[in-house]
């Protein structure tokens, strides 16, 4: 997207690739009649539907802030995140849930699993497809950060929803496979059912990490440690400060983080003009980072901390 939340490329691809894949999941579902199948069909859906949501929050975040939101509209990319998780949560667990426990209960014979093999390997490379464009994404961002703490410390849920849906999409077909294969294998057509329980946890699960990440954004998160060290650094090295203390900061979103910086600079003896090493900091900052949008500095004389 625009600069603030990055581009929508990866959730157009998980978007485009979940709508074409669910349609062949229900049909492959319709004339097997098996349950993994059906279930990664619904979980298709709620993928397509999650994915549809994100542009929507992705669009709405870039209202220009106004008297009523100063800071702007970035964190409601944030609250459309949420809803994907307890859209996940609900509708594609619960659902998977009941369709496995269904087959489990009155289990299903598939006597001609061929267009389950077919369409579940045609999925798996569409999957990891747009996963491979997601993860591209994260890696622009958080660079060579391990895989798991990149995809935590991520502040965009553009590419870590999709990332975590693409990663439980690519793990459910591997699920329904098993299930589809083993229940043919053993003559155990209950497998079947068992896989789309197995998938209903695996998207619950799922679903309760993006609503971990997206409560914790809403709430405000800092920038991270390395920011807010090197926002010090700066700060610190300006010839009119003394003392750098408080550095707080809260992300507005992926791209736009507020700083707030207590500066106690050096006695004013005629030398030192507070005004401009103000500014001077608050512009070496900006060079620095520019996902750092505002800046407040909190100045004091030399004395006055220890009053």
């Amino acid at each position: 997207m625009a600069s603030e939340s990055g581009s929508p490329v990866a959730v157009y691809s998980a978007l485009v690739a979940n709508f074409v894949i669910a349609i062949t999941k229900f049909l492959a579902s319709a004339v097997t009649g098996s349950s993994a199948m059906f279930s990664e069909g619904v979980h298709s859906v709620v993928d397509t539907s999650n994915q549809a949501l994100i542009l929507l929050g992705l669009r709405r975040s870039r209202k220009p802030p106004d008297a009523r939101h100063p800071f702007g509209y970035g964190k409601e990319l944030y609250f459309w995140s949420f809803v994907v998780a307890i859209i996940l949560f609900g509708f594609g667990g619960g659902l998977s849930f009941y369709e496995g426990i269904k087959h489990v209960r009155h289990p299903v014979t598939i006597d001609n699993p061929t267009w389950n093999y077919v369409v579940l390997s045609i999925a798996f490379v569409v999957e990891s497809a747009a996963w491979i464009l997601a993860y591209k994404e994260l890696r622009k961002a958080e660079g060579d950060t391990p895989f798991f703490r990149a995809l935590r410390a991520s502040k965009n849920p553009a590419v870590f929803t999709v990332l975590a849906e693409d990663t439980a999409a690519m793990l459910g077909l591997l699920v329904a496979f098993l299930g589809v294969f083993l229940g043919q294998l053993l003559g155990m057509p209950i497998l079947d059912g068992v896989a789309s329980i197995v998938i209903g946890v695996i998207l619950c699960l799922v679903a309760a990490f993006l609503a971990f990440e997206s409560k914790a954004l809403l709430i405000g998160e800092s920038a991270d440690m390395e920011t807010i060290e090197s926002v010090r650094a700066i700060a610190e090295a300006d010839e009119a400060v003394l003392e750098v203390y408080d550095p707080l900061t809260m992300h507005f979103s992926s791209r736009q983080i507020l700083l707030n910086l207590g500066v106690r600079f050096v006695a004013d003896d005629g030398r030192i003009d507070i005004v401009s090493a103000i500014k001077r900091i608050e512009r070496a900052i900006k060079v620095a980072h520019p996902d750092i949008r505002r800046i407040f500095i909190e100045a004091e004389g030399p004395n006055e901390l220890e009053e």
